[in-house]
């Protein structure tokens, strides 16, 4: 199979399983025993199909995970993003957005110098340097209308783009489907993120960074949830778990410049 007929078929599976998951159902699924309906068919049966080619081992706790982070979102997040949406009118909340966007492209410059890509990173840089001046502390985002492309990178990124294995399947609580290899990269990230604001420290001279920081970072976190549309067991998918599993190993395995299968 070629290169080109592997990503069409890649691409259409993905959308056709990505769209029910990412909130087109009709209603909202009371809990996850609702949500996952009893299939007719066992797993086992689809061994050799490609969704059930992901390395898994815990799968029991992944599974217990994914069920956690479903309550989470219900009873936590949700109701919090949705409390947000409600008295933070849209154009507020598309600055807000904006701003830790461009705060993000600190980490994408760090892992686009690490994967030795010039060319890459000078963008990234000049969008930095522009949202942060012209886009007024990136509240606005001038760099895209200039021509300079968005370029998401991370660790887990920098990681598979210099060979190394997405290793087992890993279900992060808040953050979501993740893998061993794209868990040390957040972990890296963060400490890289971390390093360079305690460097800074902005807020260190007011006697209140602890309280101005946490506000932040909590922000930070609503404003996460608000910009992904996913919403757990709302496809009413009986192997909601398995598709979600395969969607994102084989999209990390892209974006991470892995070479695809040619037969």
């Amino acid at each position: 199979m070629s290169v080109s007929r592997y990503t069409a078929r890649l691409t259409i599976m993905a959308l056709m399983l990505a769209l029910p998951l990412c909130g087109c159902a009709a209603t909202m699924v009371a809990s996850p025993a609702e949500a996952e309906v009893p299939a007719r068919h066992s797993i086992s049966e689809f061994r050799d199909q490609d969704f059930a080619v992901v390395a898994d081992p815990w799968e029991g706790f992944n599974r217990s995970m994914y069920r956690f982070n479903f309550y989470l979102d219900t009873y936590l997040l949700l109701p919090v993003v949705k409390s947000y949406e409600f008295v933070t009118p849209t154009f507020l909340q598309a600055r807000v957005s904006s701003f830790y966007n461009n705060l993000g492209e600190v980490r994408n410059l760090t892992n686009s110098m690490f994967q030795l890509k010039g060319k890459e990173s000078a963008t990234t840089l000049g969008r930095f340097v522009t949202n942060s001046t012209v886009g007024l502390g990136g509240l606005f985002d001038p760099a895209t209308s200039f021509g300079l492309a968005r370029h998401d990178q991370d660790f887990g990124k920098t990681l598979g783009y210099w060979g190394t294995g997405s290793g087992p399947y890993l279900m992060l609580p808040f953050f979501g489907p993740s893998s061993l290899r794209d868990t040390g990269g957040l972990a890296v990230d963060s400490g890289i993120n971390y390093a360079i604001y305690t460097a800074i420290d902005p807020f260190g001279h007011t006697g209140n960074s602890f309280a101005i920081n946490t506000g932040i970072m909590t922000l930070e976190g609503i404003d996460a949830r608000h910009q992904q549309s996913f919403r757990y067991y709302e496809s009413g998918y009986p192997f909601e778990y398995y598709m979600v599993r395969f969607i994102y190993h084989e999209k990390r395995e892209i974006e991470s410049g892995r070479p695809l299968p040619v037969e």
